[in-house]
């Protein structure tokens, strides 16, 4: 799994708000952030800013008038389920795309509650306030910058590990591969828009390994189970935006990959075309949850709090396999 220890740092200072207020990243993750509002008893919401590694983004411009700054932030679907921990103190509303939310304490019809955590930001040098999301690592931006390629090479199927922000040869041989497999020239490294490069191609189909590829309009979450001979371990959930694609994290080689995904709306509720429900799996029962989950118990589901969920076995026979989630 990709679940880091992860936690958000903050330099704190006692400066008036009186500048743009900047959102800056030091983490392995291309990263999207919400910032909550308290001002007078009334809070608003707004997102998402998308923030890549080593790189800093406006989310606030001029004066900035709160009695308190709250932050939430996000992996991208293509990190797998859910690498960032959210267990900030405030509960406060959201919506996918981009979004303002006025009174953000009561959640509507297509918006859903999520953690935010209070940030007292720093002033910098050049007048703007400042706030810093960062790992346990303690990455600098170069190493954030570096890791960040690790990590992303390391799920489009390439040995990049360990994860570390530490440049070496078997880092430069497996990005040399990957962008010449890409068609992607060594330049590409030096554009400001790089990571929306690699995504794009680590999102794209893959002849090794597992790739799931949504063709709906919908947002779908997708669960992996593999067979080492010894035990059946099943987790969840992976998001797939529309028109994406997304490989999900397999180690080692197991005997057998099975996969269950399923299409729903902005409140994560099943969509249901004439009321069956728009989902891809098969006849293998295996334990599933509602909230992300790992276990390699597959026996008595729903004593232990699970449902048994029909995954469909993958032939990798062939060493890469693409399922396409399509409407029916």
């Amino acid at each position: 799994m990709l679940a880091l220890p992860v936690i958000v740092s903050f330099l704190a200072s006692s400066a008036p708000a009186s500048a743009d207020l900047k959102i800056c990243s030091r983490m392995s993750y291309v990263v999207e952030a919400a910032i909550g509002i308290d001002e007078k008893a009334a809070t608003a919401t707004r997102g998402w800013f998308r923030i890549d590694p080593a790189a800093c983004r406006v989310v606030v411009q001029g004066t900035l008038s709160a009695d308190r700054i709250l932050l939430n932030a996000r992996a991208l679907g293509v990190y797998g389920a859910s690498p960032l921990p959210q267990n900030g103190t405030d509960t406060l509303c959201v919506a996918s795309g981009n979004f303002v939310i006025a009174a953000a304490r009561e959640c509507r019809a297509g918006q859903t509650p999520a953690r935010f955590t209070q940030v007292t930001p720093t002033q910098t040098d050049d007048g703007n306030l400042v706030a810093y999301l960062a790992e346990d690592s303690e990455y600098d931006d170069e190493q954030a910058r570096l890791a960040a390629i690790q990590r992303l090479l390391v799920i489009a199927g390439y040995d990049a590990a360990p994860i570390d922000g530490v440049d070496g040869p078997k880092t430069q041989s497996a990005l040399a591969a990957f962008l010449k497999s890409r068609g992607l020239s060594p330049d590409v490294l030096q554009s400001p828009n790089f990571f929306t490069t690699m995504i794009d191609a680590v999102q794209s189909p893959s002849p090794t390994g597992l790739t799931w590829c949504n063709d709906t309009q919908y947002k779908v979450m997708a669960a992996v189970a593999t067979d080492d001979g010894k035990s059946v371990v099943s987790r969840g959930w992976y998001r797939v935006d529309p028109g994406k694609c997304l490989h999900p994290d397999v180690a080692g080689q197991p005997r057998q990959i099975y996969s269950f995904a399923e299409a729903v709306d902005a409140d994560n509720r099943t969509i249901k075309i004439n009321d069956k429900p728009l989902n891809w799996g098969g006849a293998k029962q295996l334990c599933t949850r509602e909230n992300k989950f790992e276990t390699n118990e597959q026996g008595d589901c729903a004593g232990r709090g699970f449902s048994a969920t029909g995954f469909t076995v993958v032939d990798m026979s062939s060493g890469g396999k693409t399922i396409r989630f399509a409407m029916p």
